[in-house]
């Protein structure tokens, strides 16, 4: 039999790993030359194969070793420690960006994607749960007798026990109007079919942690759309006011509806925010603008007595948030409050990003906001170390600053103060719903196109988070009920918000959010990580037990890594209303515990439940805290330092805090 001629292609047909490799005249190509195969007639397709198998693998066997650490995990090895799989992503096109940047302006900045992979991983693994479908058949049929069985009673002897009771925060159904019937028999349908949904979407085997959450999530607010409170016939109280007005509630509803319309797209505030202008109603405390860079004006107010405390305050408040809320009226102001007490304090005003701050990393709000405060600070009180205080994401930032200094030997903290502020991500309440990499990059691709995040994409998210109260119950009262309810203080500042700079928004998310980097050693700062248990100033951490942006059982776990003596508390209210918390103010109550240096660690719940709750503000206790650890009693400083460069710009509140 005549032996048939097999061809090999040469060498250059196939593109080498190595760009070197592809020129062959190149030195590189000639020191790593590869074998080849001999042209010419094999005795069989057998024998073809196996040259060509031995062909490639002297090819691979003579490339050079890889120098990217993703290359060993690419060959199935393990990737190297501390690398980072996110490094081997393409770089996204700009088409892709523009292309999520249009969708996210329809999704109000949610992915769909993050939603699609969520549902899909509920969906499937509910598909194949037989088991979980028979036990929602049983639920189906008990809640079908259960309620059959109250509208009988109920309709003979209106008193009788409820159905089912709402959850203690669910305050939609406590009116008189609702236990009549009717409607009360409305509402208990309504919470079964919530409380069943509930059943379909959480306790199935397989399902991410995550992935069970958001499906829970988007059920609860699917169901809320459809909530009797949001009905006309099916609400007694609109129900009755429009019976009772003719109507007219409606009318001054859509009246209201067409204002808030008209202001939310001319991007106006809301109405009654003009009563709360900065420096007129709200931010009044007398103060000095003595420091300004392209972040951060520094404010120091004037003192109120003739003698004050030896050490001064710093307040770091979010920049996510106007400082103003710790200088609310004169009524509420932290400021004011801390002032007559005879500290000195300094106040950082955060610039509000534009496009062009876009690249404003972490690093900078570390150095131009905290670093140069605290050195401004320590130019105009020299010789006194300082008691640095921190609000929610500015505790956040605080800590790594103090955590970078102590990692220095710098001892320039006399005390720490973190007011709902984490440094563990790993519970961080509801935020984590929106908090996964399908989620962070679709975010990054938004923020990318305009340069920030903007003040409405954040206002819907918290709204998202709590929409039974800031988002139905004002339809009902404003546009159905026709009830314009008078604007406060607090509700000003929450209406008066800030951008978020693309660079630094997406660090945050990543590294402390996505990744836990801070609580985990793992954030770096002059490219060496930073240890929180470096810290070795006392602290003080107040929590609030309402707290969905910084619950207090993840704000706890401060005990877990500091070894520094912690005085921890846990006040009534929520995220602002539990630190805006004066003294008088009725109905509030904290608990206080101190745990030593060295002592041994106690949980949360069995913290709260050996911690005697007190009524009234921690205000006070913190104030005596401070006191506590000064030095005693000097005269008060002069406002600014002109004589090492931090002369008087001007009085507070500034420039930036009006910035829009």
């Amino acid at each position: 039999m005549q032996r048939v001629p097999v061809s090999i292609l040469p060498l250059a047909t196939f593109p080498s790993r190595d760009p070197a490799l592809r020129a062959p005249d190149s030195p590189r190509h000639k020191a790593n030359s590869t074998p080849t195969l001999p042209f010419g007639s094999l005795p069989n397709w057998h024998e073809s194969f196996t040259a060509w198998c031995n062909y490639w693998r002297s090819c691979l066997l003579s490339c050079p070793p890889a120098t990217d650490p993703h290359d060993e995990w690419n060959r199935g090895g393990t990737l190297p420690r501390g690398a980072d799989i996110r490094e081997s992503i393409d770089p996204p096109s700009s088409t892709d960006r523009l292309l999520h940047a249009a969708m996210g302006q329809l999704s109000w900045g949610i992915s769909p994607a993050a939603l699609g992979l969520a549902y899909a991983d509920w969906a499937f693994h509910f598909a194949v749960s037989p088991g979980k479908w028979r036990r929602l058949q049983e639920k189906t049929v008990r809640k079908a007798i259960r309620f059959a069985t109250y509208a009988l009673e109920g309709a003979a002897v209106p008193s009788c026990p409820l159905c089912i009771e709402p959850l203690p925060q669910d305050q939609r159904f406590c009116g008189e109007a609702w236990q009549r019937w009717p409607f009360k028999l409305i509402y208990q349908g309504f919470l079964l079919q919530q409380q069943w949904w509930h059943n379909a979407t959480t306790g199935i085997g397989g399902v991410s942690a995550h992935h069970e959450q958001v499906v829970s999530f988007v059920a609860r607010q699917l169901l809320d759309t459809v909530s009797p409170v949001n009905f006309i016939a099916t609400n007694p109280e609109v129900f009755e006011a429009t019976v009772r007005s003719g109507g007219l509630n409606l009318l001054q509803g859509a009246s209201n509806f067409l204002v808030d319309w008209e202001r939310t797209i001319g991007g106006k505030p809301p109405v009654g925010a003009e009563d709360f202008q900065p420096g007129l109603q709200v931010a009044v405390t007398p103060g000095q603008v003595v420091y300004c860079n392209r972040l951060i004006e520094l404010i120091q107010y004037a003192p109120h007595t003739e003698q004050v405390n030896a050490e001064p305050i710093l307040i770091v408040p979010a920049w996510i948030m106007k400082y103003y809320v710790l200088d609310l009226s004169p009524a509420n102001s932290l400021v004011k409050y801390l002032v007559e007490r005879g500290h000195t304090v300094f106040m950082i005003s955060w610039h509000n990003p534009q496009a062009a701050d876009r690249d404003l990393g972490m690093d900078d709000y570390l150095r131009l906001g905290v670093l140069d405060a605290l050195g401004a600070v320590r130019a105009i009180v020299p010789e006194q170390p300082v008691n640095m205080v921190g609000y929610c994401l500015g505790g956040t930032l605080l800590a790594i600053a103090a955590a970078y200094l102590a990692g220095r030997g710098d001892a320039s903290i006399n005390s720490l103060t973190l007011l709902a502020a984490q440094t563990d991500f790993t519970e961080a309440g509801e935020l984590t719903l929106f908090i996964d990499d399908s989620q962070l990059n679709y975010l990054e691709d938004i923020m990318w196109d305009q340069g920030y995040l903007d003040t409405r994409q954040m206002a819907g998210v918290f709204q998202l988070l709590r929409s039974n109260d800031l988002i139905w119950s004002r339809v009902v009262h404003e546009y159905l009920m026709g009830r314009r309810e008078p604007l406060i203080d607090l509700m000003a500042w929450n209406a008066d918000a800030t951008r978020m700079p693309y660079r630094m928004h997406s660090e945050y998310l990543r590294r402390l959010f996505l990744d836990n980097d801070l609580f985990e050693g793992r954030y770096k700062v002059d490219g060496h990580s930073i240890v929180l248990s470096d810290i070795r100033a006392p602290i003080f951490v107040v929590s609030t037990e309402g707290d969905h942006v910084a619950p207090w059982r993840s704000v706890y776990k401060i005990h877990l890594i500091s070894e520094t003596e912690v005085t921890f508390v846990l006040t009534s209210g929520g995220h602002n209303a539990g630190i805006v918390n004066e003294p008088g103010h009725h109905g509030r109550h904290f608990r206080i515990a101190r745990r030593a240096a060295g002592e041994k660690y106690s949980d949360p719940d069995n913290w709260a439940h050996t911690a005697a709750a007190t009524a009234g503000s921690w205000w006070p206790a913190w104030a005596a805290w401070l006191e506590q650890r000064s030095g005693g009693p000097t005269s008060p400083p002069a406002l600014g330092s002109p004589e090492q460069g931090y002369a008087p710009l001007g009085p507070a509140p500034g420039r930036y805090v009006l910035e829009r």
